[in-house]
């Protein structure tokens, strides 16, 4: 497979807050991305998760980090402490960290023969292409793939253009951290070798987001799906949690639909949403606006797995995700 994300990104209007956020400010920030694949008849899920930490550097909590959810819930972390290995752009989707290497010049975006003949340990990711090379020294996991993505859509409909997960007000600097979804919903094409056995997938689920700031999240959940039975034009993403707005905090949730083109939108500004959260296993929620609607259950019998985000306290374990649940999903119009 060949590459060139300077090329393949000019087809595609990349959503809102694709590029890196940070500007050169010495506060405290992160920024992380999520990737994630789903493979329908392995029956499992892949999900890649990166961040970056005060990356002016000189700071206790300064550093990089990559995480992967596997098959069967399965888990892999490698940290990068060196900042300067990290790169991104910020007028486009595209970041990666390289770690171990013999590259003398200053890490940046390589095309897919170069990244695998030269770095060791790593990761490179745009809106088109994704790879890596982890292993985790501690537990032994190990983990490389290489797919290129086709997306479908990002956030938004054709009317409306591509929109800011959170709405205009995102643009500002007063609601942290903020979160888009650079793509509900598109393919995947590629491989991933998981401790040795490797998948291979053709126009597999794929899905990608972002979160960024110098405020952390207290509290969030998250439900996501677009690998449905017999609805493959189906992106459904929902979630909540407790934001900072200036000097004070609030609870806000959304539930938004891609289907068959359209984008239904549930959100603060033209919904009410609720919701009732079990500490873990079943998720619920409810929207309603003028012209539709919507109601979820999603449950789980895992126990799932544990993953570190960034806090205040640098990366830790502070909250658990699994990609083993069952979800309903129910669409009414009003009218």
């Amino acid at each position: 497979m060949t590459h060139d994300p300077q090329t393949m990104t000019r087809l595609e209007r990349p959503t809102p807050h694709s590029g890196y956020h940070w500007n050169r400010s010495p506060r405290r920030f992160f920024e992380g991305w999520y990737y994630r694949v789903t493979l329908p008849t392995d029956r499992q899920t892949f999900a890649f998760m990166y961040s970056i930490e005060d990356p002016a550097g000189g700071s206790p909590y300064s550093g990089g980090g990559a995480q992967i959810l596997g098959p069967d819930d399965g888990y892999l972390c490698r940290t990068f402490p060196d900042v300067k290995g990290f790169w991104a752009w910020s007028n486009s989707l595209a970041l990666g960290h390289w770690g171990k290497t013999q590259l003398p010049y200053p890490p940046d975006y390589l095309s897919p023969h170069e990244f695998d003949r030269y770095i060791e340990q790593g990761y490179q990711g745009t809106a088109t292409w994704h790879q890596g090379k982890l292993c985790d020294p501690g537990t032994g996991q190990r983990c490389e793939w290489q797919y290129a993505i086709s997306p479908i859509y990002g956030w938004g409909d054709l009317q409306r253009g591509q929109l800011a997960t959170a709405g205009l007000l995102s643009f500002l600097p007063m609601f942290e951290p903020g979160w888009q979804i650079l793509m509900a919903h598109g393919l995947a094409t590629g491989w991933i070798d998981w401790n040795g056995k490797r998948y291979e997938f053709t126009n597999a689920p794929a899905y990608a987001e972002k979160n960024w700031g110098g405020a952390f999240p207290e509290k969030w959940f998250w439900v996501n799906c677009n690998c449905f039975d017999d609805e493959p034009d189906l992106a459904l993403t929902a979630g909540g949690g407790r934001r900072g707005v200036l000097w004070w905090r609030e609870s806000v949730a959304l539930i938004c639909i891609h289907y068959r083109g359209e984008f239904y939108e549930f959100v603060p500004w033209n919904s009410q949403v609720s919701w009732e959260i079990d500490p873990w296993g079943r998720w619920q929620m409810q929207a309603s606006n003028d012209r539709f609607t919507v109601e979820l259950t999603a449950t789980t019998d895992q126990p799932g797995t544990r993953l570190r985000a960034p806090t205040q306290e640098g990366l830790t374990f502070v909250c658990r995700e699994t990609m083993q649940g069952h979800l309903t999903l129910t669409l009414r119009s009003r009218l």
